[in-house]
């Protein structure tokens, strides 16, 4: 099968450092490459990869101060994608909206994973306007606020079994929390549940221009407790250490996340979970097994003596069950091979003969904050 994959261009893939849609997109092209497939990759020209590059913007987006505005560089990249479809099976689209109008007359033949929040009022108009575009959800949570939209399935991500070493003997003595600094990742809370029980808590995080005004007025207040380190962003190579050496990642959100990627990334290291019943959270924690569930702070101080307790073997082989990029890809592939296969009169004479083709357009999750 061949494979052409769109990915945002704010990052790189895999991106260097932050980029969690991004990173899902690597997994999933360098699996689908693994398994024989050949795989073209439309992304930014500093991205990594096995698969055949098409470089759309000559390095990340985020990473360009001279960029002052990202859609002329998605309009460059999604003609090239045009210019290339004709030879084309399926197109799989992680770039949320921004290539439907283009592709909607190939709808058949396309299926778009959207990475980010879904319970944004200016969404429902949109996905009434193109019901036609088959779409795929990270969670089963992620779809409730757009029950008519057209999903065709969920596909929860998953890891190289190989990327993350667990570590069944953790010597770190803290508790941590990964992610990006913002009002609703709550790592105001991380620092509160941490203090609850006087453990040591490391905040490796992200810091995006929009939350500086409330990691400079609410976060960085609370980094002068005792036992609270800000580690910074961290790359990586650098996370099976830091979630590896960790007691329990905790994971106090407050907003519907879409996935969590963060929460199967300890997983992988063998590291429990403590996460609040937001979003995604129950679907991707199995209680009392991988981690606990809770809704409140209180709530969370009481639960996280137990998820010091769970046995980080158990989360390990749970990750390796319901988590992995081998099965991710297969679930793409059955999603792919689903879809009706028509290519089109244009593409019938330019191309010579229908050849099974797949595109995955890739995440835009960094576009939007929200996106997880």
């Amino acid at each position: 099968m061949k494979i052409a994959q769109i990915a945002p261009l704010m990052e790189s893939v895999p991106p260097k450092l932050y980029g969690g849609t991004e990173r899902i997109v690597s997994y999933l092209r360098e699996e689908l490459v693994r398994q024989g497939h050949q795989v073209t990759l439309f992304a930014s020209g500093d991205s990594v990869t096995a698969a055949e590059l098409v470089p759309c913007a000559s390095e990340a987006i985020r990473l360009n101060p001279l960029i002052q505005d990202y859609i002329p560089h998605y309009m460059i990249m999604l003609d090239r994608v045009r210019r290339r479809a004709a030879s084309i099976d399926v197109l799989h689209s992680h770039i949320d909206a921004l290539q439907v109008p283009l592709f909607r007359v190939m709808a058949k033949r396309t299926v778009t994973t959207v990475h980010g929040r879904q319970d944004m009022p200016d969404l429902r108009p949109l996905y009434r306007a193109f019901p036609d575009m088959p779409l795929v959800s990270i969670s089963d949570a992620q779809r409730r606020p757009i029950p008519e939209a057209n999903f065709i399935a969920t596909v929860h991500h998953g890891l190289p079994h190989g990327l993350l070493t667990p570590n069944y003997e953790p010597r770190g003595g803290y508790v941590a929390f990964l992610g990006r600094i913002s009002p609703e990742k709550r790592p105001d809370r991380a620092i509160a549940i941490a203090q609850s029980l006087g453990l040591p808590l490391k905040i490796a995080a992200k810091i995006d221009k929009a939350d500086e005004a409330y990691f400079r007025e609410t976060v960085s207040p609370l980094l002068a407790k005792p036992g609270v380190e800000f580690v910074g962003e961290i790359s990586e190579r650098d996370k099976s250490r830091f979630l590896g050496e960790a007691r329990a990642l905790l994971f106090p959100i407050d907003w519907p996340e879409p996935f969590g990627l963060v929460m199967i990334e300890a997983m992988a290291c063998g590291t429990p979970v403590l996460g609040f019943r937001c979003g995604s959270v129950p679907e991707i924690i199995d209680d009392h097994v991988t981690g606990r569930v809770v809704a409140t702070v209180a709530e969370a101080s009481w639960a996280l003596r137990e998820v010091l307790t769970l046995d980080r073997r158990a989360v390990r082989r749970r990750f390796e069950e319901r988590f992995s990029a081998s099965r991710m890809a297969r679930d793409y592939l059955d999603i792919y091979r689903s879809l009706t296969v028509e290519v089109p009169d244009f593409a019938a004479r330019s191309a010579g003969s229908a050849r099974t083709n797949v595109i995955a357009l890739l995440p835009k999750s960094s576009l939007e904050r929200h996106a997880s």
